[in-house]
């Protein structure tokens, strides 16, 4: 029978309780390492704690973007994930050109045809409805999705004065450049429509490459009947009697 230790386990724990002798080191390799899983859910919400105080401040610049310029557009589905987050919404049946001209990726002739459907008395139900009417692409919707209600009302949208809309396709010279155009661009969009009129504002954006912020400035206040154009009368000239044919078209 081998020999005991004159110190007994019992009496060892005794003395390390009381702090007579050193408690027992144990070998670094004898130590047992952390569940391999613990630790990659500890680095996992390092990191999600990172991206949360990321995501905030990036609201919160946004907030004070949008305070100190209300008609901000929105760059990208982040931007518009955080106008969300901070309570923002686009009423669809009710939204004006400048909350449609926020969303990226619109068009100035798609929010002149919403406003006329919104004239018109006409209701969008849903997010289909809206990807039909202006034939978007699924990405797209999904990108402004977090931003549109469909509220529906009893009573329509105050009526467009579609009587003061400068139809751009018979209008004299002296009406169009009402519409804030200098001459060279008024010269170079009477010279394009008398080849032929223009269908729309996205039409003529592409013929004339003139500043997108100029175009949608005229989005409500321009229309385009397909007649043969009207006379080109020069700048200060007197008004003059035009055969217009029938409309065809918006």
């Amino acid at each position: 029978m081998a020999k005991r230790h004159w110190l007994d386990p019992l009496a060892r724990q005794l003395l390390r309780a009381t702090g007579q002798i050193p408690p027992a080191q144990i070998p670094p390799d004898q130590i047992p390492a952390a569940p391999a899983d613990a630790a990659a859910e500890r680095e996992r919400e390092r990191v999600q704690r990172e991206l949360v105080e990321q995501e905030l401040v990036e609201q919160e610049l946004l907030a004070l973007k949008l305070q100190h310029n209300p008609a901000l557009r929105l760059e990208d589905a982040e931007a518009v994930g955080r106008a969300a987050a901070l309570g923002w919404r686009l009423d669809v049946n009710r939204a004006t050109a400048a909350d449609w001209l926020r969303l990226p990726g619109i068009a100035a002739d798609q929010v002149d045809l919403l406003l006329r459907l919104q004239a018109g008395g006409i209701q969008l139900s849903g997010a289909d409805d809206l990807q039909r009417v202006l034939d978007l692409s699924d990405a797209l919707v999904r990108r402004w999705l977090p931003l549109l209600e469909f509220r529906w009302y009893g009573e329509p949208a105050a009526p467009l004065q579609s009587a003061t809309r400068v139809d751009l396709n018979q209008a004299s010279s002296q009406e169009i450049a009402g519409l804030g155009l200098d001459a060279p661009r008024l010269s170079r969009l009477l010279r394009e429509r008398s080849r032929s009129p223009f269908r729309d504002l996205a039409d003529l954006q592409q013929r004339l490459q003139f500043p997108a912020d100029l175009v949608e400035s005229w989005i409500g206040k321009v229309s385009f009947k397909q007649g043969p154009a009207g006379p080109a009368l020069p700048p200060g000239g007197k008004g003059t009697t035009r055969l217009r044919q029938p409309s065809t078209g918006a």
